[in-house]
């Protein structure tokens, strides 16, 4: 450890020292009650004290106009970031964003700025950091998640500016460009039963049970998503038993959800979807493979209770298996199976993009600007004159003695349904 060898006083405010580890002097120095020490990079001793007195007069002149800051090392600011946004999230407050920002600044921000003082990253640095993150991105990043990034890096600036440790003038312009955003990935009806059949397959050839359960699982997922539009991901994972309602008139019902965790709902508040008629099967399965189930479950788990992580990957297989991964229109996921719901409903030209919007929570221009490919189709008929009849599917019609049995099954079955509703809380 250093120890002070040599102290010559310059006034009572200012002093030049040497210390064991090092030949050149230092000056150090008190400003509104506040010690300051820095290295006047002398030898020679009346060097150093001629050296300390411009330092003195830079740091007052630089106090007086209000530009007397401690800068910091880019690293450590944006942990400080990072813990603020973190205490939020864990509070209830802050915004479900936070969590892409927080991955942002650990995967590109802090790996690149690292230890570099952040009143050093000025326009060239951020240029430079651009062309970094292409090399690691291997491609241009979309626009969107530039922006997200940058969101995340005006975090850490904003913080160091609350603290002190950066001017607002220090901080630097931001450049948004970046792919524009396309047309969504979605799946025509085909495409998306040769995914469905895909997992099936994938089902039966596990080899261990808990894959076998993930694929279980994922096959209920994908028919729940699309037939309800629900965003995969935090909103889809979040659902619990306690969030699906029913209701019943004879041999008919209606399902709905009630989305409470996701993208918009801090803002929009819960909202109630209205599902397909599709999901009853989707249903059922689940019911028969958590007969214990309990309100507070979430809906999407394995058969011990726990939840996976895996579903994605499991999809991608399936995906790559069937050679639609890749589309005309981006790379398929998950969150494909969102578009395809949307896509689906505008096509069917039964649901205004008004009602979709609210069903969806998104807004009208965010359909526009996605879907507005399937527009023109929703009005073939008026734009081309042609009244075009899709050939339906012949059907053997069932007997009357058939249907009846077929009606009084559903009756029972979901008068069942609303029994054990009262009785537990959940269908």
């Amino acid at each position: 450890m250093s120890k002070q060898i040599e102290r010559h006083n310059i006034s009572d405010k200012l002093y030049v020292y040497l210390q064991s580890n090092s030949k050149y002097w230092y000056c150090r120095f008190v400003l509104y009650g506040k010690w300051y020490a820095k290295a006047t990079k002398k030898t020679d001793l009346n060097e150093a004290i001629a050296m300390a007195h411009r330092i003195y007069m830079d740091y007052e002149i630089r106090a007086e106009t209000n530009t007397l800051i401690d800068s910091k090392r880019f690293k450590d600011v944006a942990e400080k970031a990072i813990d603020q946004m973190q205490s939020e999230l864990m509070h209830g407050g802050g915004k479900v964003i936070y969590k892409d920002y927080i991955g942002a600044l650990r995967k590109y921000h802090i790996p690149y700025f690292d230890r570099m003082f952040i009143t050093s990253i000025d326009q060239e640095v951020v240029r430079e950091f651009d062309k970094w993150r292409i090399e690691e991105f291997k491609r241009i990043p979309a626009k969107s998640t530039i922006q997200t990034h940058n969101a995340a890096l005006q975090m850490v600036f904003k913080e160091a500016v609350v603290r002190k440790w950066m001017l607002p003038m220090q901080v630097p312009v931001l450049n948004s460009d970046g792919l524009t955003s396309q047309r969504r990935a979605s799946f025509s009806k085909k495409e998306y039963e040769q995914t469905y059949d895909a997992i099936i397959k994938l089902e039966e050839n596990s080899r261990k049970e808990k894959t076998r359960q993930i694929r279980e699982l994922l096959l209920d997922y994908m028919e729940f998503a699309v037939h309800t539009g629900i965003r995969p991901g935090t909103e889809m994972e979040n659902l619990t038993w306690g969030d699906i309602n029913m209701e019943t008139d004879e041999h008919n019902v209606v399902f709905y959800v009630t989305v409470t965790k996701g993208k918009t709902t801090k803002h929009t508040g819960t909202r109630e979807i209205v599902c397909r008629d599709e999901i009853f099967s989707c249903i059922a399965d689940l019911r028969e493979r958590f007969p214990n189930r309990k309100p507070s479950d979430k809906l999407f788990r394995l058969g011990d209770g726990s939840t996976t992580k895996e579903l994605g990957k499991a999809f991608d297989k399936a995906l790559l298996d069937t050679g639609l991964k890749q589309s005309a229109h981006g790379v398929r996921t998950l969150y494909s199976l969102r578009h395809t719901y949307i896509t689906w409903q505008l096509m069917s030209g039964e649901v205004s993009m008004e009602i979709l919007a609210k069903q969806c929570g998104t807004s009208v221009q965010m359909i526009e600007q996605h879907y507005s490919h399937v527009v023109p189709k929703m009005f073939t008929r008026e734009l081309s004159g042609v009244e075009v009849r899709k050939p339906k599917p012949k059907k053997k019609a069932a007997s009357p003695t058939a249907l009846a049995k077929s009606h009084a099954r559903l009756a029972k079955q979901f008068n069942e349904w609303g029994l054990e509703y009262r009785k537990r809380g959940c269908i």
